[in-house]
């Protein structure tokens, strides 16, 4: 089985590693290739107005002057251009990717470029521990593995993606695995900061304040909450079903 491995914190970020310890768990044929910096937040965006580079770290082993879709297409129509990729790893990210989240980030749209591109595609994050108690990544690390075997045979829906999410706690705590929806956060969006430089320009610098939410039955939100792992099946597509007919006839209405 050829893995493919990517993610949205940069190639040498610690998440990373623990993504190619699990993936070296499930297969000997493993091949990198991940954004060289930082890319958190880049959601499914695509670089059009710079050139990317791509450079060969090693063997198998490459990093990318984009983002995390960049990646995802430079390795399946270069890198790998005739090794079509069983499987597509992005992870392990830093932090949540819960509820509306996923809208933002690059480490699930990673996975959901994989998706389109009719690979069984996983995007995989460690919630974290504030406190820090315990090595950040330890379920994640432990509990990896064990998540994915399941899903390496099942047929995948057309376009389909999973998202999973790891509690912030030891292995050891962790509950067990839930398949749950996606939930969504009962907030308003981060904070902006306003700054000056050292020329006394003004700057701006997103950040986000502490999450309030609701837990919805059945959500991933719930199931970290509640110390379990959160496994997602997601889909690009975004249509509001039940929206089609009032709009049509909205529309029809004026004719």
């Amino acid at each position: 089985m050829r893995i493919l491995l990517t993610n949205d914190d940069g190639i040498h970020a610690p998440g990373f590693a623990v993504l190619e310890e699990i993936a070296r768990e499930l297969s000997g044929d493993v091949w990198v290739c991940a954004p060289s910096e930082e890319q958190s937040g880049a959601g499914h965006s695509l670089t059009l107005n710079q050139p990317v580079r791509l450079r060969r770290l090693g063997e198998r082993r490459f990093a990318v002057t984009g983002t995390p879709t960049d990646s995802v297409m430079l390795a399946l129509r270069t890198v790998l251009k005739d090794l079509k990729p069983d499987l597509i790893l992005s992870g392990v990210n830093r932090g949540a990717n819960l509820g509306d989240d996923i809208t933002y980030s690059g480490t699930v749209s990673a996975a959901m470029e994989g998706a389109l591109a009719g690979i069984r595609s996983i995007a995989l994050s460690q919630v974290l521990d504030r406190e820090g108690a315990h090595d950040a990544f330890d379920a994640a690390r432990r509990w990896g593995a064990n998540v994915l075997r399941p899903m390496l045979e099942m047929d995948f829906a057309e376009r389909m993606l999973v998202n999973v999410n790891f509690p912030p706690r030891a292995a050891t705590d962790v509950k067990g695995i839930r398949v749950v929806r996606q939930g969504f956060h009962d907030y308003s969006r981060g904070s902006v900061v306003e700054g000056r430089d050292p020329r006394g320009l003004t700057y701006y610098w997103f950040g986000l304040h502490a999450i309030e939410h609701t837990n919805d039955h059945d959500t991933d939100l719930e199931a970290i909450a509640d110390g379990y792992i959160a496994v997602t099946p997601l889909r690009p597509e975004l249509t509001h079903e039940s929206s089609l007919g009032t709009l049509r006839e909205r529309f029809a209405a004026g004719e």
